[in-house]
Order: C-alpha cells, then sequence, then structure tokens
C-alpha cells in the first residue's frame, strides 16, 4: 500500500488551485492508496483565514475535513508520541505546524507532498 501526507499547501491547492500543483504532485496523490492531511492542517489553515493571510480559503475552512474524508481522505490524528518527535527532530526548522507535519510523514513512514525544500533536510518529499 502506498500512501502520501499533504503539506497544508498542497492540501489547499488541491481543492481550490489544482493548476499550482506539479505533474509529480499530482501523479503521487492520484497513485496512492491513501491520502493524508495531518490534523495540525486544518488548525494552521483557521488560523491563516482568521489573521487574513489566507482570504481565498476563509469562506470553506469549516467544510475541509469533512471535504477531504468525502474525496476518500485520512486525516492523520496528533498524538503525544508525533508531539515528542516533531520537538525532538534534529532540524532547525522553526515552524511548529511543518515540524509536526514532518513527524506526521515520518512516524507514518510515507512521503510528503510538498512544494518546500526545507523538509529535504529530515524526509522524503515529493514534488
Amino acid at each position: 500500500m502506498s500512501a502520501v501526507l499533504l503539506d497544508t499547501h498542497v492540501f489547499v491547492w488541491g481543492q481550490l488551485a489544482p493548476n499550482r500543483l506539479t505533474a509529480g504532485a499530482k501523479n503521487a496523490i492520484e497513485k496512492a492508496d491513501a491520502v493524508w492531511v495531518s490534523a495540525i492542517t486544518f488548525f494552521e489553515i483557521a488560523q491563516k483565514a482568521r489573521l487574513g493571510k489566507w482570504p481565498e480559503v476563509a469562506a470553506v475552512v469549516d467544510s475541509l475535513p469533512g471535504l477531504h474524508e468525502t474525496q476518500g481522505g485520512r486525516i492523520a490524528p496528533l498524538d503525544a508520541d508525533i508531539c515528542v518527535s516533531a520537538g525532538s527532530l534534529p532540524w532547525p526548522h522553526r515552524d511548529p505546524f511543518d515540524r509536526l507535519i514532518a513527524a506526521t510523514a515520518l512516524r507514518r513512514r510515507i512521503s510528503l507532498v510538498s512544494a518546500d525544500a526545507a523538509f529535504d533536510d529530515v524526509l522524503q518529499r515529493v514534488w
């Protein structure tokens, strides 16, 4: 079984602007048996919408978790092990959202679909 975890921007782009995804990203998502999104992704989206940093998702933020599940996606819960892993990663990257997403991919042993090359220091990234 192949699986991928979507970085926050990839999840949003997939819903609202799929033309922003590369052919490699689209291919990985289409071929995956399981497409995961971390629970922290929904917090990140809601916070950015509330702060006005992502106005295009403000109107749909409440429906995104259900939409992902309706499309057959899975939501990866946060647990203590992921949180400890995120905090312990020997990675200078300070963004807590990215650290939790990276730890989720590592703990689940799956690739991350992301445009952010900062992840290359700690995991296998598809873009």
